[in-house]
């Protein structure tokens, strides 16, 4: 038997629409001064925190990735049948199994979108991003969700003051499409990974390698434990060398960009990456100090940031950037296309 394929035009993938959603309660600087030994003025001048948002109880992270979703599609006025494949970046699914993009497809009311979930940390939604361009370059599909959600809140544990400053809860989506004539959407990634780094910032319990156990929990081993100096320097050192890469690799200065969409770790890091690319502070999106880390949230949680500010619009040239846990490592470069 012999085939008969016909050529196939190059489809670039674009981003055609965002929606994002934070749960409503808010937990203030002043409120982790009752909890834990820390201050307002320590937490802003380390990490430029002020507060962040958390789920009640029962609300879970399926929960808020619908939410993103549902708010993705409206702005484009589609209905949620027309999504062919749900990719759903997250280190806090529901459950071990089924995935949470399997919740979130259910949730919709997809019944013929398939999906899977993607762990890759803080680096969570530039991956999957790149997983759904694939998709869409491919020919295979046409409209894809990647969602970036993380209900941190879950495996924090409120009496390390290391660690419950820095996070919050939140979701992000965008919808990826084929370009159409005359745009150029996603246009290059450069992506790494160290595992070497995986001792400075893990939750050491509840996989194969240290099941749950009575031990395990009282020990807190189902919480995120973090090397902050560790994952500090490492940050500082690889998103700026992620961003230089790409943006050598295609020609662009970091002068040319109009957007700079980074990971929302801390304040520090952020602005050192810029000053090394040579971007004006007013370039870079920064709202760390209204939602904390929310892992995988966070760079499209900033992408509706810096629409409502006016500060993104349809041919920028835009850059993200993010590092996480694993280490992971992540950069894109593409033209805001809607």
């Amino acid at each position: 038997m012999s085939l008969t394929l016909k050529p196939r035009t190059q489809v670039r993938a674009k981003i055609s629409s965002v929606g994002t959603y934070v749960p409503p309660r808010l937990l203030t600087n002043a409120d982790l001064e009752k909890m834990v030994e820390t201050n307002d003025q320590w937490i802003v001048e380390r990490t430029g925190i002020r507060e962040r948002h958390l789920v009640d109880k029962g609300i879970a992270t399926s929960d808020l990735a619908t939410e993103a979703a549902k708010k993705c599609l409206e702005r484009r006025g589609i209905p949620a049948s027309e999504v062919e494949a749900i990719i759903v970046a997250t280190v806090t699914p529901d459950m071990l199994f089924p995935a949470t993009a399997c919740l979130v497809q259910n949730k919709l009311g997809v019944p013929g979108a398939w999906g899977f979930d993607l762990s890759a940390a803080c680096s969570g939604f530039p991956y999957a991003l790149q997983v759904g361009a694939k998709l869409v370059e491919s020919g295979a599909h046409k409209k894809v969700l990647v969602i970036g959600a993380d209900v941190m809140s879950s495996i924090i544990d409120y009496t390390d003051r290391a660690t419950c400053v820095i996070f919050g809860d939140g979701a992000g989506a965008v919808l990826l499409e084929p370009c159409e004539e005359g745009e150029i959407g996603l246009i290059d990634f450069w992506h790494e990974i160290d595992g070497a780094g995986a001792v400075s910032l893990n939750m050491p319990a509840g996989g194969s390698l240290n099941p749950t156990t009575a031990e395990t929990v009282e020990k807190k081993m189902h919480y995120v434990h973090q090397d902050g100096q560790a994952v500090y320097k490492f940050a500082v050192r690889k998103m700026a060398e992620a961003a230089e890469k790409i943006l050598d690799r295609n020609g662009v200065a970091g002068s040319e960009l109009a957007c700079f969409i980074p990971h929302q770790a801390n304040k520090r890091i952020i602005l050192s990456t810029a000053e090394r690319l040579g971007m004006p502070e007013d370039r870079v999106i920064i709202n760390i100090d209204r939602f904390g880390n929310t892992t995988a949230g966070t760079i499209p949680l900033a992408m509706q940031t810096a629409l409502d500010d006016g500060r993104l619009k349809k041919g920028d040239l835009v850059l993200l950037a993010s590092v996480g846990a694993g280490f992971t490592v992540g950069a894109t470069l593409l033209r805001w296309e809607f």
